[in-house]
């Protein structure tokens, strides 16, 4: 912990599933923590209260993924409460499934907004900050879909696959500073996004036999963050070898 002592990051959709997950392990292991949530106030104090037990400082905003001024103000408050910030996490995201027929302009764009426009606003405003430090770490969450795809998820498919794009393209333009810039991709994680899903029929494709915990993810999150330094414009599947 002594050795992050003084670090801080920012996670996007932090109350809950895999965003909860990552708030506590990059607390656990002594980043200070700046997250963001949407509506459920008890849910982002019930995750702030639990992350400070480890010590740190930790920042809960409410915020939009889809609102441009809201992402810019979530880096800049978490900028100025700890001078610094080593890492994003853009794990803020929404699904509107549908049919590709039956799928509306609204939940179209409002899946692609958070999805996607969400990290591009915070990837922005911290990419300036993570310049001048001369180090720092983007990690966009997107998804199995995003590689695959999936009937009825056409809009989220889509966010999630460009994702994968535009964390490349960070790579590539961050690279000399020592910024770096990855993907993880989940395959199906036991989350309340999983809850309605067969778990039988997902248990066929997935050579490990299970579904994967939130904390699958923000451990690799943590490594990515703390000990990946020279990896960067990669897709990281943990997925339990869903996808080859």
């Amino acid at each position: 912990m002594s050795e992050h002592k003084g670090k801080a990051a920012v996670v996007t959709g932090g109350s809950r599933g895999i965003g909860k997950a990552i708030v506590l392990t990059l607390a656990a292991a002594g980043f200070n923590v700046a997250f963001s949530y949407a509506s459920n106030q008890a849910a982002a104090e019930e995750v702030e209260k639990a992350a400070k037990t480890f010590g740190v400082e930790v920042l809960a905003v409410k915020a939009d993924a889809a609102d441009a001024e809201q992402a810019q103000a979530l880096v800049e408050q978490a900028h100025k409460q700890f001078g610094r910030i080593d890492a994003l996490v853009n794990n803020a995201g929404i699904a509107k499934d549908n049919l590709l027929m039956r799928m509306s302009n609204e939940d179209w764009d409002k899946v692609l907004d958070t999805n996607l426009s969400g990290a591009f606003y915070t990837s922005r405003a911290v990419a300036r900050i993570m310049l001048k430090q001369r180090s720092g770490a983007i990690i966009n969450l997107s998804s199995v879909v995003g590689v695959f795809g999936n009937a009825g998820q056409a809009n989220y498919a889509a966010s999630k696959a460009g994702l994968i794009g535009f964390t490349k393209s960070l790579a590539k333009e961050l690279g000399s500073r020592s910024v770096t810039a990855n993907v993880i991709a989940p395959g199906f994680i036991e989350t309340d996004m999983t809850e309605s899903v067969p778990k039988e029929k997902l248990l066929e494709h997935i050579p490990l036999g299970r579904l994967g915990e939130p904390e699958d993810i923000a451990k690799t999150v943590l490594f990515l963050i703390t000990s990946g330094s020279y990896i960067t414009g990669q897709v990281i599947h943990v997925d339990g070898g869903l996808v080859f």
